[in-house]
């Protein structure tokens, strides 16, 4: 019974602190329902502020936009405008112009029309007055051939031969007035120029020469070179490429090659040799190697020094070990890299005087005998073959050119291989430098002769300054001035296309009339 009390007791208790418990919690959710509200009026009310806070800062920029806009708008309006009259202004302009212009042609025209009408008058009254001179020449004609017994053909044709013979003569000594006006100034300008460049540069006349022969210390040393059963001799010609000649001449042994560079192989390995001593084939492939070195290195020493002396560059290095190899090569006794290097000197100096590229002229100068290093080698003359190798190795075309026609044998493209052409015949025609057999002397100066006394008219003919002038006498009666012009030109003509000869040689033809009378 009491637990039963007990139970209800509790069963009250619990219902009033629920009832307790829930009122608490519904005020509680009231005050916070109270307080959402607030909050909530709160944000409300900002966000109604920074609305109309953002709609006036948006209205202003607004108006600030319409307004840089119109400003715009305006100033693009008014360069506009300004472009408009710029353009109409120069429309007035040329619509004036155009206005004036025609004004112009319209008045020419007029002037034409009216000269047109002048012209075809005065041209009927020259047809007229043509006509009434034909007429009168036609009768002159008549009476003419009336008179003279001819027709008006053979006439015609007297006349021509007499014109024809008056106009050569004349242009005969028109040209050679022309002629000596011109060579007058050449010669003069010519001889300045030469004359200059030849004192600028002055070098040895004596140059050196190949040496093809060995000189011994006594004859046993001929035994020792031949060797038994000659074998160090031909030893020494398998490794050098060269005859050794072993005759009776005393204390010589002669070498003979075609190419120099050999030759002086042998020779300063045959020297070696003799100074040493010991002769044998092993000590003999030892020496002519060690020489071959030697000289491949004086060879490419030569070719640099002659570029740097002469202030090139840019020069293939093959090309300047054949300018090195002309060191051992000689035309009539002259040393090709010396006289390569003087031909350079010499055209430079005429370039600088006449004010042409002086470097080009250098250049072509120093190559213009590269084909002789290689002579030998190739067929074809040195000119062409000079000519390959630069352009091979890539020189400039004028360089290329300058090689080529130095001799004369094609035109030359540029001044300065006109200047190497004749630097060149400086060098090898200056007296000394180069020598030439009695015979071949003998012949030319005949040839010379002969030539000029193939000529009608020629009385006497001296070949005289060691080949290099021909007088001709002439007689009076049969050669006039102007003939006497025509003949020493086809004469030298003639000598250049039959002859070959260093340098130049002059043709003077002599004419004089002599009138003698004793006075008794």
């Amino acid at each position: 019974m009491i637990n039963a009390w007990y139970l209800i007791i509790a069963i009250v208790i619990g219902i009033s602190a629920g009832a307790l418990l829930s009122l608490v919690y519904r005020r509680s959710m009231r005050g916070q329902l109270l307080a959402l509200k607030k909050e909530e009026e709160s944000i409300i009310a900002e966000a109604r502020k920074a609305t109309d806070v953002m709609k006036k800062e948006a209205a202003v920029e607004a108006k600030d936009i319409v307004f840089q806009a119109k400003s715009e708008a305006e100033k693009e309006l008014r360069e506009r405008r300004h472009d408009l009259n710029q353009q109409e202004r120069r429309l007035r302009q040329k619509e004036e112009t155009i206005d004036r212009r025609t004004g112009q042609i319209e008045k020419r025209e007029h002037e034409i029309n009216k000269r047109e009408k002048e012209y075809n008058s005065k041209e009927k009254s020259l047809q007229e007055k043509e006509n009434h001179y034909a007429q009168i020449l036609k009768e002159e004609t008549a009476v003419l051939e009336k008179l003279s017994g001819l027709g008006a053909e053979e006439a015609r044709r007297e006349l021509l031969r007499r014109v024809e013979e008056e106009a050569q003569f004349e242009a005969s000594k028109l040209g050679k007035k022309i002629e000596d006006e011109a060579r007058e100034q050449a010669d003069k300008k010519a001889k300045e120029i030469v004359s200059l460049s030849i004192q600028r540069y002055a070098s040895d006349y004596v140059t050196d020469g190949t040496v093809s022969a060995v000189s011994l210390p006594n004859d046993e040393m001929k035994g020792r070179i031949i060797g038994r059963e000659g074998r160090n001799i031909r030893a020494l010609e398998a490794a050098t490429g060269v005859d050794l000649i072993v005759d009776d001449t005393p204390e010589l042994v002669t070498l003979s090659a075609f190419d120099p560079v050999r030759r002086e192989i042998a020779r300063l390995s045959l020297e070696r040799l003799i100074a040493d001593g010991r002769i044998h084939p092993t000590r003999i492939e030892e020496i002519v190697e060690k020489v071959k070195k030697e000289v491949d290195s004086t060879i490419k020493e030569e070719g640099e020094k002659a570029v740097f002396d002469l202030g090139l560059s840019g020069i293939h290095p093959e090309v300047i070990k054949l300018l090195g190899r002309l060191k051992y090569r000689t035309s009539y006794g002259q040393n090709m890299l010396q006289h390569s290097r003087e031909v350079s000197y010499l055209a430079g100096m005429m370039a600088a005087e006449l004010g042409v590229d002086v470097k080009l002229a250098k250049r072509g100068g120093l190559l213009h005998d590269i084909g002789k290093a290689a002579d030998h080698e190739i067929e074809g003359s040195h000119q062409e073959i000079g000519a390959n190798i630069a352009k091979r190795f890539g020189e400039n075309t004028k360089v290329v050119n300058a090689i080529l026609v130095h001799h004369g044998d094609e035109e030359p493209s540029t001044v300065e291989a006109a200047l190497v052409a004749s630097a060149d015949a400086l060098s090898a025609a200056r007296p000394g430098v180069r020598r030439e057999s009695i015979e071949n002397y003998l012949k030319r100066l005949e040839k010379l002769e002969q030539m000029a006394m193939s000529y009608s008219g020629v009385e006497k003919c001296y070949a005289i300054q060691a080949g290099r002038e021909v007088r001709i006498i002439v007689k009076p009666e049969d050669v006039t001035d102007d003939m006497a012009s025509m003949l020493s030109r086809d004469l030298s003509k003639k000598i250049e296309a039959e002859m070959t000869y260093p340098g130049q040689i002059k043709v003077t033809v002599i004419r004089e009339s002599r009138f003698v009378e004793y006075a008794k």
